[in-house]
């Protein structure tokens, strides 16, 4: 599967995968999250590619979805709920640069990776509730086990925001990068993976991602009850809000 604005890049056994939709912050669309899905299929099945990393072109990492797109049928969301099972079952190492906005998938898809580096103005934001609906990927399990029940209680109830310091400090990504070193810093510590032997290097993540069942179980409860809240009438009035460029009044009772 292609997408004009999915790159992807061979570099000695690591694959790359470029979000390149810099105009939309790159937000992201069905044709987008079928050309990640594709790409992490074609990782997992050869045996010359022994890690993935992950980056977005311009001044941000990653929007969310592209909310027009996702709304505009069944499409969009099969396909983004395709990627967070690949990006979840993914089995071989996972490396984030990540800069400016990472907006709800752009932050949940790296509580899968295993290195995450950060520019000094990267923001966290899991804004779901905001828009009536539910967390997904598997961030209400792993957001609380990473960073404790109130740290992810203020960005996945509140929809706070999260800056590169203090996603340090709760371990949520590896180390802050300046951002004119950040995609070589990231492409470096690949190459380190790739230099290490394969198969204790492949043992031990999974070993530190522990029973995948728990996970997966979280995952489709979620994408069920994301299915379900986006028809409801809080997330009607948020997404319309949102449109419209005003603040949403949601009813209680």
């Amino acid at each position: 599967m292609m997408s004009e604005h999915i790159a992807v890049i061979e570099q000695a056994g690591v694959l790359e995968i470029h979000i390149d939709r810099p105009d939309k912050k790159n937000a992201l669309t069905a044709a987008m999250y079928r050309a990640m899905t594709a790409a992490l299929a074609d990782a997992s099945a050869r045996a010359d590619i022994g890690a993935v990393l992950f980056a977005g072109r311009g001044d941000a990492f990653c929007a969310g979805n592209d909310l027009k797109d996702f709304l505009a049928g069944p499409e969009g969301g099969a396909a983004a709920f395709a990627f967070i099972r690949a990006i979840a079952a993914f089995d071989k190492p996972l490396v984030a640069a990540v800069q400016g906005l990472a907006v709800g998938v752009g932050t949940t898809m790296l509580f899968h990776c295993d290195l995450i580096y950060a520019a000094p103005d990267a923001r966290f934001v899991m804004p779901f509730v905001n828009l009536g609906i539910v967390p997904e990927a598997g961030s209400s399990l792993l957001a609380p086990a990473l960073m404790g029940h109130a740290k992810a209680a203020a960005m996945l109830m509140l929809g706070e925001s999260m800056d590169a310091e203090g996603a340090d400090r709760v371990g949520l990504v590896t180390a802050i990068v300046p951002a004119d070193q950040l995609l070589d810093h990231a492409r470096a510590k690949a190459a380190a993976l790739m230099a290490k032997p394969p198969q204790a290097l492949a043992v031990t993540r999974r070993l530190m991602k522990g029973d995948p069942a728990t996970l997966t179980a979280r995952i489709d409860e979620e994408a069920r009850l994301f299915r379900e809240s986006l028809t409801s009438p809080e997330a009607q009035e948020a997404f319309t809000a949102f449109f419209e460029k005003r603040a949403p009044v949601f009813r209680r009772g």
